[in-house]
């Protein structure tokens, strides 16, 4: 980049720097937001397919959840990152929804794209599109169904309409049932709003069994054992100290030299050490603690002396965990195995270990705080069981949010049809360029029941137009069964989603949309890496896949 100053070049950018401007700029964004949005535009809807990521480590993950696909995908280009972004915000705020809102960006964009073509400004693109979408969050509230927190038949529709396609249908029903009850058993009440706090959920994964055998446990479950055979397996009215530094006599951390003539002042060396150690663990005991649940390590001798008084003892226990412990005993974190008090122990009213052989895990029940909860996921293999944690989460999240909000709308397609209906009635009664853009935003929506027909091997054109003589004829809850091939009532069929999923979806996906259109000029940094000039420049930075770095295929 330079200026011109009396005949001679000014350079005021570092040599080496691409710039990318106007109408090329525009149309690269719009491209690489376009492939990421492709990308998992085919996992959408109950029929829709599945993606393997594979990492340079030989990592195998098989999704079709939208946002791990492109947390996974590790783009590169600006652009195509911001795409990710809305999906990770999606996935944040509601749970699911994440695929419709890449999607829906990456068709905004599209269509701007066209206009742009046609010699419409972006910033009055921008302008329609805004008033689109303010205009798409007031119709949606005029198509919504209130229900209440006892509503069970539509919480457990909502659970299994977020889990559908996830590969968790095997036990859908079941599944259901354990997110309805965990988040039922979790509501909080604030200012006179319900609020859902899904971090009071503790999610346990264990390789074995089947689906059939998750389960939901009232208290806390953790993947350990006890950290000798010699301690009980079962603690009734346990009390818990939760210890975040390792159980051990403490090594001298200057550099020192200890001079041992003989072997009695050898015996004396060790009977110390033995000494500290069994110190340490009659403080513990003296707090009237007989489980201890250590985040790091508890070496042998301080196990010997913890077995010898009768205490349950479980080392290795994740930092997240044990504050998920913390919250549900009411315990205090100790800190420092030299200052901690009674005060600082938890209470449970059973502490035990479950299974067999290998197979043992710790489950502590019965605790101070009735809200503590968590779900043991089992499954065949392990993708089995990842695919149903993730589809657990969304359902977690999903039906959080509808209790909260108490607001629903149908599924499959049908609030974007009968939004696109609405929208271009809306439109005809503009005047001016922003009309363009208001159209193409109804369009734009449209792309969501059009996927569905699509993934589902349907004609998309056939299915489009029966769902627009449906809605127009004032059946505004008709979507695509893509089971059958028919427009059904959805809100009869229980294929329900909570309001938020929408709203979220469209306000994201706009503005995205329109900060990506406004963008006439990029500027890339020489020194960014290969991939980053590239993927500045143009669309090298895709990868060839929708941003997949050479070491992951999809």
């Amino acid at each position: 980049m330079a200026a011109q100053l009396g005949g001679q070049p000014i350079f005021i950018l570092r040599e080496g720097t691409e710039r990318t401007r106007g109408k090329e700029a525009r149309n690269n964004n719009i491209m690489a937001a376009k492939a990421v949005a492709d990308a998992v535009r085919t996992t959408l809807g109950p029929k829709g397919m599945d993606k393997m990521l594979v990492s340079g480590s030989g990592d195998v993950i098989i999704t079709n959840d939208g946002v791990t696909i492109l947390r996974e995908m590790e783009i590169e280009h600006p652009a195509a990152k911001m795409i990710v972004e809305v999906a990770k915000t999606q996935d944040d705020e509601v749970g699911d929804g994440t695929t419709t809102a890449a999607v829906l960006t990456g068709e905004l964009l599209m269509s701007a794209g066209a206009l742009i073509e046609q010699d419409v400004h972006p910033t009055i693109i921008a302008s329609g599109y805004r008033a689109a979408a303010d205009k798409a969050i007031e119709v949606l509230n005029d198509i919504t169904h209130t229900i209440s927190e006892n509503d069970e038949d539509a919480l457990l529709n909502i659970a299994r309409t977020a889990m559908t396609g996830k590969g968790a249908e095997g036990a859908k029903e079941k599944l259901a049932e354990i997110v309805v009850t965990a988040i039922k058993s979790i509501v909080d009440e604030e200012d006179g709003k319900k609020v859902v706090d899904i971090d009071n959920i503790k999610i346990e994964k264990k390789v074995g069994q089947s689906m059939d055998d998750c389960e939901l446990i009232k208290g806390i479950v953790l993947d350990k054992n006890k950290a000798s055979n010699n301690m009980p397996n079962r603690i009734v009215d346990a009390r818990i100290a939760l210890i975040t530094r390792p159980i051990e006599f403490s090594k001298m951390e200057l550099e020192a030299e200890i001079s041992i003539s003989t072997p009695g002042e050898l015996t004396q060396y060790l009977d110390q050490e033995e000494q500290i150690v069994h110190d340490i663990v009659n403080r513990i005991a003296a707090t009237g603690a007989n489980v201890v649940l250590c985040q790091l390590g508890i070496e042998e001798l301080a196990q010997y002396f913890l077995a010898k008084a009768n205490i349950l003892a479980v080392e290795h226990i994740e930092k997240k965990d044990i504050d998920k412990v913390a919250r549900a005993i009411g315990a205090n974190l100790i800190t420092s195995l030299d200052d901690f008090e009674a005060s600082d122990i938890g209470q449970a009213g059973l502490v035990e270990l479950k299974g067999h052989g290998e197979d043992k895990m710790l489950y502590i029940t019965e605790c101070v705080n009735p809200k503590a909860v968590s779900i043991l996921i089992r499954g065949g293999t392990e993708h089995v069981v990842e695919s149903t944690e993730r589809a657990l989460e969304d359902a977690l999240r999903a039906v959080g949010v509808a209790i909260e909000d108490e607001k629903l709308v149908a599924g499959a397609g049908s609030p974007e049809i009968e939004l696109a209906l609405r929208l271009k009635d809306y439109g005809s009664t503009l005047k001016g360029r922003e009309q363009l853009a208001v159209m193409k935003f109804a369009e734009a929506l449209e792309v969501i029941p059009k996927t569905l027909a699509e993934n589902a091997g349907l004609d998309p054109i056939d299915k489009l137009v029966e769902l627009r003589s449906q809605h127009e004829q004032g059946n505004k809850d008709f979507g695509l069964n893509v089971f059958t091939g028919n427009t059904e009532d959805m809100w009869k069929n229980g294929i329900i989603e909570p309001l938020r999923v929408k709203t979220q979806a469209i306000n994201s996906a706009t503005e995205t949309a329109i900060m990506i259109l406004r963008i006439d000029d990029v500027l890339a940094a020489s020194g960014g890496g290969e991939a980053g000039q590239q993927g500045m420049a143009g669309m090298g930075g895709m990868g060839g896949m929708g941003g997949m770095p050479p070491g992951m295929m999809m």
